[in-house]
């Protein structure tokens, strides 16, 4: 947080350059830019909320993910270049539920009043966040504003559909020419989440086992929707690391629930993951929380759409 302060304080100079642009924006400006044939300028706070955006937008606009690619987003803060880049911009999505730490400070600072804010989970019904007694308490601590509730709300098809239709919506805000091409993409997209959740439960219901056990309580929406328990190592802070007595317990749960499989995250280290399938004789694979892609994955064409298909296909094997 210390750096985000630094980079608001940093700015104001250089917005001095550009108050121009920004200061004396109409409420309309927006909608201006994108009628006379440029792309709305969209800004994300991580992936999932480019990947919503873009879905939606094609090619009507243009995004900027402020978290880059293959970066753990819970500890991120925005630089000086990031605020700039917002002053500039038409729209700027982020999850909200205290996924990001530093966002209320950063708007409250933009001079940006044609700015279109939307907070993509508001109107979804949140899970209480949970702190393990073994969780680092400093860690804990660092996240006690922005933690209380679990933010990986996208994780449910369910949920996505209404953050989507908040998106669709703020688009045809900002640039009404355009409504009925958002519109069209939105419902295109709310039929695949249709679909993935139908493929969800489909699979899952049948299944015997229901415990997932995880590195990190990014899974709790997932999980409640389709009927699992998600046993987690850690709480909503990814970075910090069980003490024994958590470990004891896990590998108790795991060894008496005959678990198969502890899940890790591509963006967190593995160890502790491993520690205990070492100790258990459980293997351990990938859950994707979507937080970000890696350069390769985004290269490769991954989406949101076939990230959380390959979760069910290891969710699948893990609990059959």
């Amino acid at each position: 947080m210390r750096r985000f302060l630094s980079a608001i304080s940093a700015v104001i100079i250089l917005l001095s350059v550009l108050s121009g642009c920004t200061q004396n924006s109409p409420a309309n400006g927006s909608a201006s830019v994108a009628q006379g044939g440029k792309q709305l300028k969209v800004y994300a706070s991580f992936y999932q909320m480019a990947d919503f955006a873009q879905k939606i937008g094609k090619d009507k606009i243009s995004v900027t993910t402020l978290v880059p690619a293959g970066t753990e987003p819970h500890d991120w803060e925005p630089a000086a270049s990031d605020i700039v880049g917002l002053e500039k911009a038409d729209l700027f999505i982020y999850n909200g539920a205290g996924m990001e730490g530093w966002a209320e400070k950063l708007l409250a600072s933009l001079k940006n009043k044609g700015l279109i804010v939307v907070e993509a989970s508001k109107g979804i019904k949140l899970l209480e966040g949970e702190q393990h007694d073994g969780e680092n308490k400093e860690a804990h601590d660092a996240h006690a504003n922005e933690a209380s509730y679990d933010p990986h709300v996208w994780l449910d098809p369910n949920n996505a559909k209404i953050m989507l239709a908040a998106i669709n919506n703020a688009l045809a805000q900002a640039d009404p020419e355009n409504k009925s091409f958002y519109q069209k993409n939105c419902d295109e997209t709310l039929l695949q989440l249709e679909q993935l959740d139908k493929e969800y439960r489909d699979t899952l219901a049948p299944l015997p086992q229901k415990n997932v056990v995880v590195a990190h309580q990014a899974f709790g929406y997932l999980c409640t929707e389709y009927g699992l328990n998600q046993m987690a190592i850690e709480g909503l802070s990814p970075d910090s690391e069980p003490d024994p007595a958590r470990m004891a317990e896990i590998i108790d749960f795991v060894k008496k629930n005959k678990v198969k499989v502890i899940f890790f995250e591509e963006l967190v280290s593995p160890k502790v993951a491993q520690a205990i399938a070492d100790a258990t004789g459980a293997s351990t694979d990938v859950l994707n929380p979507l937080e970000g892609l890696s350069n390769e994955e985004l290269a490769a064409g991954e989406d949101y759409f076939s990230v959380m298909r390959k979760n069910l296909k290891v969710l699948k094997a893990a609990l059959e």
